[in-house]
């Protein structure tokens, strides 16, 4: 599983024009599914989303979670950080997981942060055509990917 997270001002998700979903202060992650995650892949990068000290803390370091912050999150699937650009210059998406792997973990994941932070994450739609947009704060951009985590 990857994640691109990104501290956000705001952030919201848009489709065919209508507002479907947003948040103030917080966090934009974007899901990608590989065909070999499991649960344990999402365990992972929920975890370190929810614990991720990319906050500032009184003295202007990076040392508080969105958890300290009482930030919320807004999770869009994203099948493209899946993309192989070894070859060529059409990238390869060969690795991203069909929608019967992908919506369960994406879903798993959403409903596993929200565990640990305590607030429902906002979501996207699986598949759809979003328009996505972000203040970011920092700007601040961390990537996760449980295939590196050793």
């Amino acid at each position: 599983m990857r994640v691109v997270i990104q501290r956000v001002r705001q952030a919201s998700v848009t489709i065919d024009g209508e507002l479907h979903s947003s948040i103030g202060h917080g966090l934009l992650v974007l899901v990608g599914v590989q065909q070999e995650d499991t649960e344990a892949d999402v365990a992972y990068v929920a975890s370190k989303t929810a614990a991720l000290r990319i906050f500032n803390d009184d003295a202007g370091v990076m040392n508080r979670s969105v958890i300290d912050v009482d930030g919320r999150v807004l999770a869009v699937s994203q099948f493209t950080l899946t993309a192989s650009t070894r070859k060529g210059n059409r990238p390869s998406y060969i690795r991203a997981a069909g929608h019967d792997l992908a919506i369960p973990l994406y879903e798993l994941y959403c409903n596993e942060v929200g565990r640990l932070t305590g607030h429902s994450v906002e979501r996207g739609v699986f598949g759809a055509d979003m328009q996505v947009e972000l203040v970011n704060d920092g700007p601040v951009t961390i990537i996760i990917d449980s295939n590196l985590k050793e």
